[in-house]
């Protein structure tokens, strides 16, 4: 069977930058469209000055069904938690969440390492913020915390609001640094749309850091 070739030519799409080539809605040509699963990058926040809280409360709708967090050089002022909490159509964030929380640490010295579910931070039904990271962080100049956090479909009002984040950790206990990595995962039990993110943290301020919010197409 003789192959049908496709002349270039009598493909007339206009190249943009950043999208892919696909079928139109009619399957009788072609039209550039958004790559799947590409980031558009939305907002970023650097710190310039120490701060109790990084809140992102625009930008948050319809537009993606997933939105991603990426924190880096996360450095807190003293021992405490990197939180999350989320606005469900109010001004306070304060939406009902149920989370688990597990983490897996490992020390310096080699004499330590652990993979333990952490019954005493997780969340049931509450409005509290929903811990990121462990609570002995050094608070050294050198030691910082990185990672990330999806929120899914944010703005659906049939659903609740399923998120998942991960985040890496140099912390000391006892003088003993150790790296730590955390896992969260819950969902905010509301089918009212999610229109902010605020992280913050148990005690003192973020004395500097950078958050970049993506949507995913």
């Amino acid at each position: 069977m003789a192959l049908s070739k496709v002349d270039f030519n009598s493909i007339n799409v206009t190249p943009a930058a950043s999208k892919a080539i696909k079928f139109n809605s009619s399957n009788n040509g072609f039209e550039t469209g958004d790559v799947g699963g590409s980031l558009v990058l939305l907002e970023t926040q650097t710190l310039s000055s120490a701060a109790s809280t990084i809140t992102f409360d625009s930008n948050i709708d319809s537009t993606y069904k997933e939105y991603i967090f990426k924190y880096t050089d996360i450095h807190l002022a003293n021992a405490a938690h990197f939180r999350v909490n989320f606005r469900d159509g109010s001004t306070a964030y304060d939406a009902t969440k149920t989370t688990t929380y597990f983490l897996a640490h490992h020390s310096e010295n080699d004499a330590d390492n652990s993979l333990t579910y952490v019954a005493g931070k997780d969340l049931a039904q509450s409005t509290d913020p929903a811990i990121l990271s462990q609570d002995f962080y050094s608070g050294g100049n050198d030691s910082a915390i990185a990672g990330s956090l999806h929120l899914f479909d944010p703005s659906s009002t049939t659903f609740v609001k399923h998120f998942i984040a991960n985040t890496q950790g140099q912390f000391v206990d006892s003088s003993n640094p150790y790296s730590v990595n955390a896992f969260l995962a819950g969902y905010c039990n509301t089918t009212t749309a999610i229109d902010g993110v605020q992280f913050g943290t148990s005690s003192g301020n973020i004395d500097a850091g950078t958050i970049k919010m993506y949507g995913v197409t």
